[in-house]
C-alpha cells in the first residue's frame, strides 16, 4: 500500500519534469521535410554536422528541412518558441549527405557548421555564421544594409565582392561599416568564403 501511495505522489513530478528535457531528435530519410510554423523576423539557430547545406529564403513563414542524397542515420530537430528556433542536424554520413533549410525571408541567423559546404540565399537580417572547414557561400544582398561587417579565413581564399575585397592566404580577414542596421560576421578556419550581392 505504502509502495502504490508512493509511486501516485511520484508520477506528477517524473511527468512535470519531462517538459525540462529538449525535443528528440527524429531519424529522417531522404526527401522527407521536417517542418514548423515560425514568425518573420525571428532568431534561428542552427547546429550542423558535416555535410552539404543550403539556407534559402521560405516563400512563407515556415522552416523546413529536407535531406537529400545519403542521409543514413541522419537525425533532424526543428524547436520553435516564441521568436527564437533551433535547428539540429546531427549523426550525418560522410559522403554525400546534402540538406536544404528554408527560413522566413527575414530571419536573423546563427549557423555552427562542423564542416562542408554551405550556400545561403538572399536573407534579410543579422548574420552570424562559423565553420570548420569547407565553402561557404553567403548571399548578403545589398551592402547598405548593414552596419558592421567582419569576415575572416585562417587558411584559404576570402572573396567578399560585396564589399569590394579579395584577399587569399593565411589569415586573410576585413572588416566593414555602414550605413544599414543588420549584423554580418563570418568565419571559416580553412577553405573558401565567398560574400556575394
Amino acid at each position: 500500500m505504502k509502495l502504490l501511495l508512493k509511486s501516485a505522489l511520484l508520477l506528477p513530478v517524473v511527468f512535470g519534469a519531462v517538459g525540462l528535457f529538449p525535443a528528440r531528435l527524429h531519424a529522417q530519410t531522404a526527401g522527407q521535410t521536417t517542418e514548423k510554423q515560425f514568425v518573420s523576423g525571428g532568431r534561428i539557430e542552427m547546429h550542423l554536422e558535416g555535410g552539404d547545406y543550403e539556407v534559402r529564403p521560405a516563400a512563407d513563414n515556415r522552416i523546413r528541412v529536407t535531406l537529400k542524397g545519403n542521409t543514413g542515420s541522419a537525425k533532424v530537430a526543428v524547436n520553435t518558441n516564441g521568436t527564437h528556433a533551433d535547428v539540429t542536424i546531427k549523426d550525418t554520413p560522410h559522403n554525400d549527405f546534402h540538406a536544404t533549410i528554408e527560413v522566413p525571408a527575414t530571419s536573423d541567423l546563427r549557423i555552427r557548421l562542423s564542416g562542408g559546404n554551405l550556400i545561403t540565399g538572399a536573407i534579410k537580417g543579422n548574420k552570424d555564421i562559423e565553420s570548420n572547414g569547407g565553402n561557404a557561400e553567403i548571399t548578403t544582398g545589398d551592402p547598405k544594409d548593414y552596419a558592421r561587417v567582419d569576415a575572416s579565413v585562417h587558411v584559404g581564399n576570402l572573396d567578399a565582392a560585396a564589399f569590394e575585397q579579395s584577399k587569399g592566404g593565411f589569415f586573410r580577414s576585413f572588416k566593414w561599416s555602414g550605413p544599414g542596421k543588420y549584423t554580418l560576421h563570418a568565419s571559416l578556419l580553412a577553405g573558401n568564403l565567398e560574400l556575394k550581392k
